[in-house]
């Protein structure tokens, strides 16, 4: 059995932590305070915090600002509004420049399940990705995250890190280690690889366990870091089976499908997605009844398991 934990709140609880320690950290927030968790910050050390309202574009051009005196900027609201309001700020302001600002995005996927196409993002992964310089971050668990934001806080330069509205199940523990750029084998396997990231390894960690009853053995890897990607040990955990199939919340345009199947494009070994088909959100009942919607369920990541051992 699982233990699950909110990483909104574990979120909120270590950016306090780390303020706390480092006076220079800072967090901006776009009128969803009480979402993203930050109204720890507020509350406690209202001198570090920056109320700015529904103006996404003006609060990162703010950061870049702030990280040009020494601070060291954490910019929060749900994953779609940073990625797309903000896009031009985030290029011209901080990816050109090269800042050091935080950009995390909550609410990133479907999670944010009844409130439609306007506050979830299937495309977030692919619109960071592509900007120079970009550090693009999706843990697997509020663990993870935890530790993540620990290894941001420590780097200097852009970063974009998105994170699920939901409770996540602890994949990993407190004490495991994180890198950024690393990739983390969680299940051994000899027939296929798996490649997924964010609360969609709970998924195929499940699956796997039962594919294992039909005599088909799937190494699990968790891909924390979607760039940079370390593409020698990419094509080293591909090459232990011979296929490949990556599962992801997210669009199958340029995201984290894209990515591998660029690590292993000199690589002859078949490569397939599991992800959400060039479509937007909606609103639903329920997480689980729109990830049976858009097909991002055990069923159909078995399915195109087996369909790849076809191609070996």
């Amino acid at each position: 059995m699982y233990t699950y934990q909110n990483p909104r709140e574990v979120y909120g609880n270590v950016l306090l932590k780390l303020a706390r320690e480092n006076k220079e950290i800072v967090a901006l927030d776009a009128d969803l305070c009480k979402s993203t968790m930050t109204c720890l910050i507020e509350k406690e050390l209202p001198e570090q915090y920056f109320e700015m309202g529904i103006g996404e574009q003006n609060m990162m051009s703010i950061a870049g600002g702030l990280s040009l005196t020494g601070k060291i900027p954490f910019v929060n609201s749900f994953a779609i509004f940073l990625t797309s309001r903000a896009f031009d700020q985030i290029r011209q302001a901080i990816g050109i420049s090269g800042l050091n600002v935080k950009i995390i995005g909550s609410s990133a996927g479907l999670s944010d399940f009844g409130d439609g196409s306007t506050h979830q993002t299937v495309e977030d992964i692919a619109i960071m990705r592509a900007i120079p310089g970009m550090t693009v971050i999706s843990p697997c668990d509020a663990n993870q995250l935890s530790r993540a934001i620990e290894a941001i806080t420590n780097y200097h330069g852009p970063v974009y890190l998105r994170y699920s509205r939901n409770n996540m199940a602890d994949l990993t523990t407190p004490s495991d280690s994180f890198e950024i750029g690393e990739v983390y084998p969680l299940r051994a396997g000899n027939d296929v690889t798996v490649f997924s990231h964010g609360d969609m390894l709970l998924r195929v960690m499940n699956l796997a366990e039962e594919l294992q009853k039909e005599g088909i053995s799937v190494q699990v890897v968790n891909v924390p870091t979607i760039k940079p990607l370390k593409r020698e040990k990419i094509v080293q955990l591909a090459r232990n089976t011979g296929a490949v199939v990556t599962v992801e919340e997210h669009s199958a345009i340029g995201g984290l499908g894209s990515a591998i199947a660029d690590a292993l494009r000199l690589e002859k070994i078949p490569v397939d997605f599991v992800a959400i088909n060039d479509q937007y959100g909606t609103s639903g009942h329920s997480h689980e009844e729109l990830m049976e919607f858009y097909g991002l369920t055990g069923g159909t990541i078995k399915n195109t398991i087996r369909n790849i051992l076809k191609l070996k």
